[in-house]
């Protein structure tokens, strides 16, 4: 888990620091430090006898804050104290803003083979509501990026049910995604989380509060137009072009193997015992 972001997305209710457009390279260091110290107690937390690690997930946050050199440090630090297969699915998470000149290929080159861009919405005034700053063509142009990178897969996520949110919306939204080239694509129902500005935006009668019929009727029309579109639902919020498109790392936490998570907030389930680190 990369806790940092540039702000604060007014439902987010993840663990993260909002620092701006560069984090504090000291802020960086200590952060890295501390995953590395993590890191190393891979024989007290693991049971020995394990096999390789099949999949890395960069999640956040922001993971893509980290430059170059600190990203590379992070994934240098897992390889030396996990085995990893080597087929290993490596998957970074990024907002379509904020990338800056070769860093994809930077990313490509660290042995990162799998990037998802968050899209959210295609429509400014959705996008607004969901205090994002990104231009939706901004996110469908960095696909093309990814590809010409050498991204062997690339997705893009998507918000259902914002308050306000009319069905041509997502219908739009949808049909860019996958007009966009990407081979997988992720829905996901808005919840109100507590503590969140949208939260207290709905409590005070600002935004009405989402509909679960809403995000249910939303979700069957998107199905719909993937489905049309060649693209497999293969998990609850999931649809790939391919079997091979799809997300391992996903589908490793709803079979119930076993994850091992770093950094703040980050969840554990390993050999039937779980925990957690403090957020």
């Amino acid at each position: 888990h990369v806790p940092f972001c540039e702000r604060r997305c007014g439902y987010c209710a993840f663990a993260t620091v909002a620092v701006g457009e560069r984090v504090d390279p000291a802020v960086a260091d200590r952060y890295l430090r501390c995953i590395e110290a993590e890191l190393a107690s891979v024989g007290s937390l693991l049971p020995p006898g394990r096999g390789p690690a099949s999949t890395v997930y960069l999640g956040g946050g922001t993971p893509t804050m980290l430059d170059q050199q600190q990203m590379a440090r992070l994934l240098r630090a897992v390889a030396d104290q996990v085995s990893l297969a080597d087929d290993v699915e490596i998957t970074v998470e990024s907002n379509p803003d904020g990338l800056v000149p070769g860093q994809l290929e930077s990313l490509r080159d660290a042995g990162v083979n799998r990037i998802s861009f968050g899209l959210q919405s295609v429509q400014p005034r959705v996008l607004a509501l969901l205090d994002r700053t990104h231009d939706p063509q901004l996110a469908l142009d960095t696909v093309r990026r990814a590809r010409v990178a050498g991204f062997d897969h690339v997705g893009l996520d998507l918000i259902l049910g914002t308050p306000g949110e009319r069905s041509d919306d997502v219908e739009r939204s949808v049909l860019a995604a996958i007009d966009s080239g990407v081979d997988h694509v992720s829905a996901y129902a808005l919840s109100v989380e507590p503590g969140t500005k949208l939260a207290a935006r709905v409590r005070a009668g600002e935004l009405p509060a989402p509909s679960d019929d809403d995000a249910a009727a939303r979700y069957v029309r998107a199905d719909e137009l993937l489905t049309a579109a060649g693209f497999e639902w293969y998990e609850m919020s999931n649809w790939a072009r391919a079997p091979q498109a799809r997300s391992r790392h996903n589908l490793l936490y709803w079979r119930n193997h076993d994850w091992w998570g770093l950094g703040p907030s980050a969840h554990s389930h390993v050999a039937g015992r779980r925990w957690w680190n403090h957020a």
